[in-house]
């Protein structure tokens, strides 16, 4: 479909240095890039490009520069470029504009500001830069008291199981299919090596990541996709999803088109059919039934394992942890 709208950026493409590869063509999923058998030479679509600069790294001549396209508007406060081109992409798609990440206006970071106060470290470190900082922390509920076996200094006091993890910074949770294996096993891979814990969030564990076990918390969400013994058993800790802060009050919704034959085996779903995740669990409604959720994944899982719980930031949180 034809845009009314000028390119973000500029593909310059030095016809010197090209020597019609294709290598731009191949590399670019938004097909910016195309080559013209007829004139042999590569072309570009201006409007398609994001400025990515794949196609620059992956050029074996430097022949590619991409640039902002220094067009500009008018000068008014009530109609300033982004609105402009904002109300020129709804009118021309028809739909809401969404990104998935990031964001390209002046807002404060506020992980690059927070200061984490070590004051409470058990043996501090006089100098931190030159000697190690112990930070190993234990996840898991503790006795109230504890009691020692006076004869052999032994523990007396039943311990539920504890979770050890090297630094008290762990992964947050994201799913098989809205990632792919190649991510998970990254997240997986870097969680054994930092000897913190990952999180798969509610899409299941492909079994090529059932060796990373000790590192990697699963999820029971409303989907229950790939909940399963061994699913709960492979895992070091067992988390039940009752909200989330990046999709409050909608659920989730995973396309067809993301359900490959991989996703659908982990998943437990036929493949090429939506996943759709209910906002809430349907068999949780009130602080018994989350109980008795708990209970189950307990016996399911033996006892041998922690049963945590994720829930929003919401003002009656002190009841239902009380619960």
């Amino acid at each position: 479909m034809k845009t009314y709208l000028p390119p973000k950026f500029l593909v310059e493409r030095d016809k010197e240095r090209c020597i019609q590869c294709q290598v731009c063509v191949n590399q670019c999923s938004f097909d910016t890039h195309y080559y013209d058998a007829e004139d042999d030479e590569v072309r570009s679509h201006e409007e398609n490009c994001v400025g990515c600069h794949r196609c620059v790294a992956f050029c074996p001549t430097r022949a590619l520069n991409i640039r902002q396209n220094p067009l500009d508007y008018k000068d008014n406060y009530n109609w300033r470029p982004g609105v402009i081109e904002d109300i020129y992409k709804q009118a021309e798609t028809g739909g809401v504009l969404l990104t998935g990440m990031g964001n390209d206006r002046d807002y404060r970071i506020y992980w690059d500001h927070l200061v984490l106060n070590a004051s409470q470290v058990t043996n501090p470190s006089i100098d931190p830069l030159r000697e190690p900082m112990e930070l190993t922390t234990y996840l898991g509920r503790k006795p109230d008291r504890v009691e020692l076996d006076p004869t052999s200094a032994s523990l007396k006091t039943e311990i539920t199981p504890q979770v050890k993890i090297e630094v008290p910074v762990m992964f947050g949770a994201m799913s098989y299919g809205a990632l792919s294996l190649n991510v998970h096993r990254s997240l997986a891979r870097a969680a054994k090596e930092a000897g913190t814990l990952w999180n798969t969030g509610e899409g299941g564990l492909h079994r090529s990541l059932y060796q990373y076990g000790d590192n990697t918390i699963v999820q029971v969400a409303s989907g229950r996709f790939g909940v399963s013994p061994d699913y709960l058993g492979a895992a070091r800790v067992v988390e039940i999803k009752i909200g989330q802060g990046a999709k409050p009050g909608i659920g989730g919704h995973l396309p067809g088109e993301k359900v490959s034959a991989d996703v659908s085996l982990t998943r437990m779903i036929p493949q090429g059919t939506d996943a759709l995740s209910p906002a809430p669990q349907h068999d949780i409604y009130s602080i018994e039934d989350l109980a008795q959720l708990i209970y189950a994944l307990k016996e399911a899982t033996n006892y041998t394992k922690p049963i945590s719980v994720k829930i929003a930031a919401v003002h009656n949180s002190a009841a239902i942890a009380s619960g």
